[in-house]
């Protein structure tokens, strides 16, 4: 399940993964919003705060993943993910690399740096 966490300013598209993660989560939840902040602000601040294990997330959840990273390709300026699985924090740097805009992970003892990071609007 995705829940949008909606006390982040307007211009960060923030969500909670809890459970089992689908597509139809992806597509009710994640890229409207997603979407919508992408055609508000021309940008995307992005946060994801993982209280469930990737393993959690199915297929079509991942391709619904994929595809709303390469709609917005070019709108990416700061993806932090609040995690203490270190398999995704080692992903993240190594994803980081290829992606335009900057990527942080975050520990979940970390989650309200990791809010005032992606929500700085001064160094995007």
């Amino acid at each position: 399940m995705l829940e949008v966490m909606n006390e982040l300013p307007l211009h960060v598209a923030g969500f909670r993964a809890k459970g089992q993660v689908t597509k139809h989560d992806y597509e009710k939840v994640l890229i409207p919003a997603v979407d919508r902040v992408a055609k508000q602000f021309g940008y995307l601040h992005f946060l994801m705060v993982l209280d469930t294990d990737v393993k959690n997330f199915t297929l079509g959840a991942w391709m619904d993943d994929a595809k709303v990273g390469l709609k917005h390709y070019t709108k990416w300026r700061k993806m932090a993910f609040v995690t203490d699985q270190e398999g995704v924090k080692t992903f993240s740097e190594i994803f980081g690399i290829v992606v335009p805009g900057k990527l942080k992970t975050f520990s979940h003892n970390q989650l309200e740096e990791a809010i005032e990071w992606v929500s700085d609007n001064t160094n995007s």
